[in-house]
């Protein structure tokens, strides 16, 4: 029986930012993954705070090269990897000069969200199809972590839907509590008409803050989990409102057990759907 791939898109992870709820699920998580007999893929952005020498990222010049629209500019797409050997696992990193050269992650010192974070955030979703498209590696399921990965689910829902790579994969949203404060660009609504968004789809993003990017995130999912014990119990009202299936937050130490099994229910019930 062939193994089941899953594509994890993450906000962040360890070793390459500091230990949190969300860095250290999107560190182990995959490792544990892997070892219980599923294919990965993992994604990050390459935030200019991570040291490339003492983590030996280097460039993939062959999935590089491609200019990524964003609000009706072009800006290069890098692609660069590093290994976490006692994991066996490799890290994919979404790069460009412009939007990730800066020193810190999603926002400053002050904890003050970066005020072009609605462009960085659209540059890595769409990056992130377009290199899986380039490895041609169909995954079975995606798993997209935190608010910075909330717009994949809409990409790959309305835009690469067509894509044979992605035309049958099962999209998993996991909701964080987020600690950036300010908000996001109230012009993000615009920029994603650029990309030929209906309304409609978009109607949410108006008025645009970090919970109605992770209510865009879970509407477009097909099953979606409680990331952390933080999760405001109104946010978790509404994602079991939607009607479809929900993991609660299994807690912090054996969670990996509760995500496989997640996914092998969201794959069956897919296959269920399908007879």
């Amino acid at each position: 029986m062939e193994k089941s791939k899953i594509l994890y898109v993450n906000q962040a992870m360890m070793p390459y930012l500091e230990e949190g709820e969300l860095t250290s699920v999107c560190r182990k998580l995959p490792q544990a993954i892997q070892e219980a007999g599923k294919e990965i893929r993992n994604f990050m952005p390459r935030y200019g705070c991570i040291n490339e020498r003492r983590h030996q990222l280097h460039e993939v010049i062959r999935l590089s090269g491609m200019n990524l629209v964003v609000d009706d500019h072009d800006h290069p797409l890098i692609i660069k990897v590093a290994s976490i050997p006692q994991a066996k696992m490799q890290v994919y990193f979404i790069d460009n000069e412009e939007f990730f050269k800066r020193k810190s992650a999603l926002s400053d010192d002050n904890m003050k969200a970066h005020a072009d974070n609605d462009e960085r955030m659209i540059f890595y979703c769409k990056g992130v199809a377009e290199t899986v498209k380039k490895l041609g590696w169909s995954p079975d399921v995606v798993h997209c972590h935190g608010w910075f990965a909330s717009l994949l689910p809409l990409y790959i829902k309305k835009v690469f839907h067509n894509e044979p790579l992605f035309r049958d994969s099962k999209v998993i949203f996991s909701i964080y509590s987020s600690v950036e404060q300010g908000g996001i660009d109230k012009k993000l609504y615009n920029k994603l008409l650029s990309d030929n968004f209906e309304e409609f789809d978009i109607d949410s993003l108006k008025k645009p803050d970090y919970d109605a990017l992770y209510k865009m995130g879970a509407s477009m999912a097909d099953g979606i989990i409680i990331g952390d014990e933080m999760v405001d119990s109104e946010m978790i009202e509404w994602a079991k409102s939607l009607g479809k299936p929900v993991l609660d937050y299994p807690g912090r130490d054996d969670y990996a057990e509760a995500y496989n099994s997640f996914y092998d229910e969201i794959l069956e019930l897919d296959a269920e759907l399908a007879e």
